[in-house]
């Protein structure tokens, strides 16, 4: 079985969760943006059936960094992904408990190791309480080891030196997904230490705008959105705070048609430590 889009709905993965080759990733995370709230924040744990943990911030990303959550390299992804029973032709549907937050980066991170059989639940797991879908109270362990192999392709990651001349290139548009405030510096950051502002040349395009209840927006209105910045005749590089709500950016776009979009994995945390990358404020 394949996923039918890059995005699913609750009424599908019901349909659809017992299917021999299909796991479902649970690739909550904490969320640091006001206004967003897990479902798991008080009270009972609640996960989809058969979920097993997809954890980027601790587990699946690159030692020896004091970035967080970067993208490993393939062979360190090959094998926790594996570890997590995935095979190379697993049919992947991913969540998180806020709705549409943290799982688009597992969408991109196995997109950018070379799996397209992937998808994001649209809602997340409000979507799949407010249905009254089945809960289990506890995730799922792997019973056996995946052949998962990791093909990667650099260019849907970027670095802070493709960042650099993408915005000094008409050709290319760098799109912040941070809120407006704290992109023109007048709101601090959540993490302490990091400059305020934004780079030189980069558009603010919060990832709320690409969402509506916590679900994404249909694909025409996100042709729209994206029109705005000259999308389509630019290739695309997504940023954030962390490079989480960055892969926001990056499913919208996939939605909206766009697929030359990659990420700046570093994004703020990066850039926006003290230094010399260039940072302005308006």
């Amino acid at each position: 079985m394949s996923v039918p889009a890059a995005v699913v709905d609750v009424a599908w993965l019901a349909a659809n969760l017992a299917a021999p080759n299909l796991i479902v990733l649970d690739a909550s995370m904490p969320p640091i943006v006001p206004g967003l709230n897990s479902v798991n924040a008080e009270g009972r744990f609640k996960a989809i059936p058969g979920a097993r943990r997809f954890d980027y911030d601790k587990d699946v990303c690159k030692p020896d960094t004091s970035l967080p959550h970067m993208l490993p390299g393939p062979e360190i992804f090959e094998r926790k992904v594996r570890a997590l029973g995935v095979n190379a032709d697993s049919a992947l549907v991913v969540y998180d408990d806020c709705g549409m937050y943290a799982s688009p980066r597992a969408w991109w991170m196995f997109r950018a190791m070379g799996h397209e059989n992937i998808a994001v639940l649209s809602g997340g797991l409000p979507a799949w309480v407010a249905a009254d879908k089945p809960l289990a109270d506890s995730l799922a362990e792997a019973e056996s080891e995946g052949d998962f192999a990791a093909d990667f392709r650099p260019h849907l990651v970027s670095d802070y030196r493709a960042v650099l001349e993408a915005l000094e290139d008409d050709r290319r548009r760098v799109l912040d997904a941070r809120s407006p405030g704290r992109f023109r510096g007048v709101d601090p950051e959540p993490r302490p230490g990091l400059r305020g502002g934004h780079m030189p040349n980069a558009e603010n395009l919060p990832f709320v705008r690409l969402l509506e209840n916590g679900v994404m927006r249909p694909a025409d209105e996100l042709r729209e959105i994206f029109a705005e910045f000259g999308a389509q005749e630019r290739r695309l590089i997504s940023s954030c705070g962390s490079g989480i709500t960055a892969c926001v950016i990056a499913l919208a776009a996939h939605e909206a048609g766009l697929d030359d979009v990659s990420v700046y994995d570093g994004s703020w945390v990066e850039w926006g430590t003290p230094g010399h990358l260039p940072v302005v404020t308006d």
